[in-house]
């Protein structure tokens, strides 16, 4: 994947098409630190168009965003805690309830027209579904999208597996920085051609290009003050 900035400079923004981050979070995660101002002063300082606003468990963040404006686009995700690990839910208009069983909380995005997008499915250290539960999403038709770019992932393997994943079942690959800090938004994203709607957004996503670079930005935990 080409790196999001070299010495600091952001590649120009190829014609006729946009940036869009797929995953995200700001300080209403609870493992994170990102305020909606500071997302805003990024989303400038790195050309993005839409972000996917993907906070554990919580949209509330994603609709504060959305209702003051950051100078982005911003879609309402959710990143959602199953008890089999975790999905994300993008084009959301309400939240899903945390630690439900894995189709219950499924039948809710989908319910609500919202996409169910696997984040770093192979990734051992983070709370994913385990590869075989991926797999059969995809297999059942489930899933809309994999990651298959996930700038907090050090081990590029785990990427082309996730890429390989995708392309076994013809299913369009997101790319996210994952960011839980300021520093980490724009260490990946996509170039794609502009959408209306999760229908058109999946469509849009097979002509898109990833600009990605492992960032190993983000904290464990909210800083605390002394």
């Amino acid at each position: 994947m080409s790196s999001g900035a070299v010495d600091g400079v952001i590649p120009p923004r190829r014609s006729n098409l946009i940036r869009v981050d797929c995953h995200l979070h700001t300080a209403m995660s609870g493992d994170a630190v990102t305020t909606i101002d500071e997302l805003a002063e990024r989303v400038e300082r790195e050309r993005l168009d839409v972000v996917c606003i993907t906070d554990h468990n919580v949209t509330a963040a994603a609709v504060a965003a959305t209702e003051r404006g950051i100078g982005a686009r911003v879609i309402i995700g959710e990143e959602i805690r199953t008890t089999r690990g975790d999905i994300i839910g993008l084009f959301l208009t309400e939240r899903v309830p945390y630690v439900l069983p894995l189709a219950e909380a499924i039948g809710l995005v989908k319910a609500q027209g919202g996409l169910v997008y696997l984040p770093h499915p192979f990734d051992p250290g983070r709370s994913t579904l385990d590869p075989a539960a991926s797999a059969q999403l995809c297999a059942d038709g489930v899933a809309d999208v994999v990651e298959v770019f996930n700038a907090k992932i050090e081990d590029q393997e785990l990427n082309r597996r996730a890429a390989a994943l995708a392309t076994r079942y013809e299913l369009p690959g997101g790319a996210g920085s994952d960011a839980h800090d300021p520093e980490g938004i724009g260490a990946a994203y996509l170039e794609m051609p502009d959408f209306d709607g999760p229908r058109d957004f999946l469509t849009a996503l097979r002509q898109a290009m990833i600009t990605g670079e492992y960032r190993p930005h983000a904290v464990r935990y909210a800083r605390r003050q002394p």
